[in-house]
């Protein structure tokens, strides 16, 4: 029988098959992921490996590798998209790069009381998680075309699903394991776990649509911005000038880490100028390349020329919400170490003691509400805001995500206020902040994934995908640059004036913080042109 076009146009759009096996996959990572993340600073506080650190000093050097790890994973995927994108494809670089994970957690495992054999295994985690960050989620958009692009919001909700659905056993069990049987144990098994992982995504492999990288691509995003930077057009170059000032101050911070002169703060290790240098380096690039971009009119084609500006559009977005980020990672640090000091209610009836011993538990709050919000909000919230005449546009839930954020530091602010005078605070009161830093995770994350593979033209959705990671990378710099902060005279004494002990002003300061990123995001999000980049069939 002969389908009609109007029959054809009513066949509802299905989801491809090999998604289920991509999705299998990220719930498995995502559980070797944050059972290895979660235990780690509660580990390191009482662990061999920062046994040459004082003991009043264990908790802000856990925090500080801890942090310094969070920005090497959301680093490396520069690397992974990169690769991806020019030489090996999605799948083959997903694939290499997990067996490097596999390799890290081992590590990990076996170097429990070693440790450079622990950092190592650090490191190889970094990569490899990092490397296949981008990749995994715009592989998922790969799958779809504009035919059945409706089902893609659903596909990435059910995505970031799977990744909380990992996270939440993870987090609730791996507390438990490394308490009752040791390191060795509680980083084996999420090891384990990233091989079944991985041995999922590679049997779907004969079912994936492979996108082929583009490799040689005369007018990549970094060809177009050359090409702007570089041309006069009977002119001068101020855009040029921008770009080479930002690169001559990069390689300035580099070596005045290397030589160490006096003016150089000593808290600004590698990590920290590091990635100050790499900040200053995309600034300026980005500004410079915005200054000049028209130039590039004739010498490539307009298309490309105005889907180089889309990109440089979303980089103002994403620097935007690094603020979030310094907020929502500091849950596995900063909040960790504030519930070490609350007392566990054994003695309510609703708590569940069997379960519950320890307050590094208390993460797994957050897979377990994201399982929640992300169903209500697309079946509940989202529909009521529409009959009410309120769009939830992706850029508003984002906004309104940093906006909750910074809601829920006041609240950590609150109970740290309660602990600081003295009192028996509860770890159940915790409950509160964790839901309201939830609810601005999905907000955020959850539609991140579906802004930046949207927004992003085909050539550059695995690299503007690790632009979004690097985000985390930059939230986590912001964290070390105020614990560094901090331990100067002239902080330590401000922060004595104001009557606060040291935690309690920081965590009010991360909520100001918030809030100013939130109006910065708001006012720039008013005048974003949105695009549509989904691949047609």
């Amino acid at each position: 029988m002969t389908t009609t076009p109007a029959e054809a146009l009513a066949t509802p759009a299905r989801l491809p098959r090999q998604v289920p096996y991509i999705i299998g996959n990220e719930a498995c990572e995502r559980f070797s992921f944050y059972g290895m993340r979660n235990i780690l600073v509660q580990f390191l506080i009482s662990s061999v490996i920062l046994a040459y650190v004082p003991v009043g000093d264990r908790e802000g050097a856990a925090k500080d590798i801890f942090h310094s790890f969070v920005i090497g994973v959301y680093f490396f995927p520069l690397l992974g998209g990169w690769l991806s994108d020019r030489f090996f494809g999605k799948y083959n670089t997903v694939l290499w790069f997990s067996l490097i994970y596999c390799a890290g957690h081992a590590c990990l495992a076996l170097f429990e009381d070693n440790k450079n054999g622990f950092y190592t295994g650090l490191f190889l985690i970094a990569l490899g998680s990092g490397g296949i960050k981008p990749l995994v989620v715009s592989f998922v958009g790969d799958q779809f075309t504009r035919e059945n692009k409706s089902m893609a919001k659903v596909v990435f909700d059910a995505f970031y699903w799977a990744i909380n659905f990992g996270s939440f056993f993870a987090s609730l069990l791996m507390p438990l394991f490394l308490r009752s049987y040791g390191p060795a144990v509680a980083f084996g098994i999420p090891g384990v776990l990233m091989f079944i992982a991985t041995l999922i995504f590679w049997l779907g492999r004969k079912q994936y649509v492979r996108v082929p990288p583009v490799a040689h691509d005369p007018d990549s995003f970094m060809h177009v911005a050359k090409t702007a930077l570089t041309s006069t057009n009977g002119a001068g170059r101020p855009g040029l000038y921008v770009a080479a000032f930002g690169g001559a101050l990069a390689i300035f911070m580099l070596m005045a880490w290397a030589i160490g002169p006096a003016w150089w703060p000593e808290d600004f290790g590698f990590v920290i100028t590091a990635c100050l240098a790499l900040g200053v380096l995309i600034a300026s690039g980005g500004i410079g390349t915005s200054m000049q971009l028209e130039r590039a009119r004739g010498k490539h084609p307009d298309a490309t020329v105005d889907s180089v500006r889309a990109v440089l559009r979303i980089l103002i977005v994403f620097a935007l919400t690094t603020p979030f980020w310094s907020l929502f990672d500091q849950k596995a640090s900063t909040w960790v170490i504030q519930g070490r000091a609350m007392e566990i209610p054994h003695d309510v009836w609703w708590w569940p003691s069997f379960l519950v011993k320890d307050a590094g538990q208390m993460q797994a709050l957050n897979p377990a509400l994201i399982m929640l919000i992300i169903p209500f909000n697309n079946l509940f919230l989202y529909p009521a805001l529409r009959r009410m005449g309120l769009e939830p546009t992706a850029l508003r839930r984002m906004g309104t995500g940093i906006v909750f954020a910074g809601i829920a530091w006041i609240g950590a602010g609150i109970l740290q206020l309660w602990i600081d005078g003295g009192s028996q605070v509860s770890l159940a009161w915790q409950i509160a902040p964790y839901l309201l830093l939830t609810f601005g995770e999905v907000l955020v994350s959850a539609t991140a994934l579906e802004f930046a593979y949207s927004q992003a033209t085909q050539a550059m959705k695995g690299v503007i995908m690790a632009f979004w990671y690097l985000t985390s990378t930059f939230g986590s710099l912001w964290v070390l640059l105020t614990n560094a902060g901090v331990r100067t005279d002239a902080v330590t004494a401000h922060i004595a004036n104001t009557g606060l002990s040291e935690n309690a002003f920081l965590m009010f300061f991360f909520a100001a913080f918030a809030f100013v990123a939130a109006a910065g995001f708001a006012w720039y999000a008013r005048g974003y042109p949105m695009q549509d980049n989904y691949r047609t069939p």
